[in-house]
């Protein structure tokens, strides 16, 4: 009784492997596949570098928005049993106490807050005031170290601090007097009075979000609390956290501890819509990437083809020998497959490389192009770090592998179909 062969015996790497080597009579065939192992290291590149930018970019923007902002945002509902039904919270300090004992968090910060206009000269601008301690905005490090400030926030108490895109639509600097308007000020018989007091620049912060820098001003809690007629009261608590990306395992505690009339607002409900917008741009560019390494591995197919043609004589003694379809089809499946592995690896160096040198790269492109990355950045441009994930870099591999293997079974299912007979009739 006939034994058939193992699958993937030696003798069919050692076939697959002579296929692999280059002959000057075979030009055509060795040139496909140097096209296609080129492609597939290139694509696979293209895919690492440009998944550990995007996941910098992503941190970048998230280390951004939550070096501002709270994690939680704790809010009053309105008390019905008070003569004028208000939201805010009466007996802050002690509510900021204990919601700091909820197990991992790091900060409470009682805060005022209202939308209002600042005038400088002949500019205007509409602006959001939030009345916050030093001791508590110095631990948002998008204001107190951000990428880029000038005047010192220890100085808070004798002003207040702007945001840079909101300073410069003023027409302000460090040392100006900026005049602020409450529109919704104090009640008299007339009516109710705008509040306008004047305040000194003392700091100007660059925290890298246009929506803060554009629109954001700090007072210290007692200013703020005068200048909003917040005597004794805050408007809500901010919260950081541990763990901000699990935010949604504190809620529950944080809302208990502050009390009955107490409810939350998550950063991640506050910046949903952008995180969705990050989300969809993230997979429509590991779509068009995917594309990409696609297009890579089709070269594969032709390079296959040319081969099985160049190979029908070979294929016709092979099946005369005894080998099975088989044994044939895994062959030419080795041949095509061992050109995606390699160029899957050398492309996944590549990347790799080149992410862990990101900084180099954008030294090389300062050179290249004469313009300064410090003075780029300055005038808003964002030069992400590369943040390598193996998640990623797994997914990359999976892909091209996927993919270079897939595409390899058809024209090697073509060569195991040939016929003996129709392969040596012109021999």
């Amino acid at each position: 009784m006939a034994r058939h062969p193992t699958p993937f015996s030696g003798f069919e790497f050692m076939i697959a492997w002579r296929y692999l080597r280059a002959r000057r009579a075979e030009g055509g065939v060795s040139v496909m596949t140097w096209i296609s192992l080129v492609g597939i290291t290139l694509a696979v590149f293209a895919l690492v570098a440009t998944l550990a930018i995007r996941t910098g970019l992503r941190e970048e923007t998230l280390r951004t928005i939550l070096g501002a902002n709270a994690h939680v945002e704790i809010y009053f509902d309105y008390d019905q049993a008070a003569e004028t039904p208000t939201r805010t919270i009466p007996d802050y300090a002690n509510v900021a106490e204990q919601v700091r004992q909820v197990a991992g968090v790091l900060d409470v910060a009682p805060v005022v807050r209202g939308r209002m206009i600042a005038t400088f000269g002949e500019k205007s601008a509409p602006l959001e005031l939030y009345g916050i301690t030093l001791e508590d905005l110095m631990r948002r490090s998008s204001v107190a170290a951000p990428n880029r400030a000038s005047g010192d926030l220890q100085r808070l108490e004798d002003g207040v601090a702007l945001g840079w895109s909101l300073a410069n639509d003023l027409g302000v600097r460090v040392g100006d007097k900026v005049k602020i308007i409450n529109p919704s000020g104090a009640k008299t018989p007339f009516g109710v009075r705008p509040r306008i007091s004047v305040y000194e620049v003392v700091y100007i912060f660059r925290s890298g979000q246009n929506f803060i820098d554009a629109t954001r001003a700090y007072l210290p809690l007692s200013a703020g609390q005068l200048f909003l007629d917040r005597d004794g009261v805050a408007d809500q608590l901010e919260v950081m956290v541990e763990n901000p990306d699990d935010i949604e395992s504190y809620v529950r505690d944080l809302v208990e501890a502050a009390g009955p009339r107490a409810y939350s607002w998550t950063w991640r409900e506050r910046s949903g819509g952008y995180l969705r917008a990050l989300a969809l741009q993230d997979n429509a560019i590991f779509i068009l990437l995917g594309i990409l390494v696609l297009i890579a591995s089709m070269n594969i197919v032709s390079g296959l083809i040319m081969l099985v043609k160049n190979k029908g004589r070979d294929i016709g003694i092979l099946r005369t020998m005894g080998l099975t379809q088989g044994s044939v089809l895994r062959v030419f499946f080795l041949v095509g497959a061992s050109t995606g592995t390699i160029g899957t690896i050398l492309g996944t160096i590549l990347g790799v490389v080149f992410a862990l040198n990101i900084e180099h790269v954008y030294g090389l492109l300062d050179l290249i192009t004469g313009q300064g990355k410090s003075a780029l950045e300055a005038q808003g441009f964002l030069f992400p770090p590369a943040v390598l994930r193996l998640g990623d870099v797994l997914i990359a591999m999976a892909l091209s592998l996927g993919l270079s293997f897939v595409i390899t079974l058809f024209p090697a299912r073509r060569a195991a179909r040939m016929s003996p007979v129709e392969a040596l009739r012109y021999e």
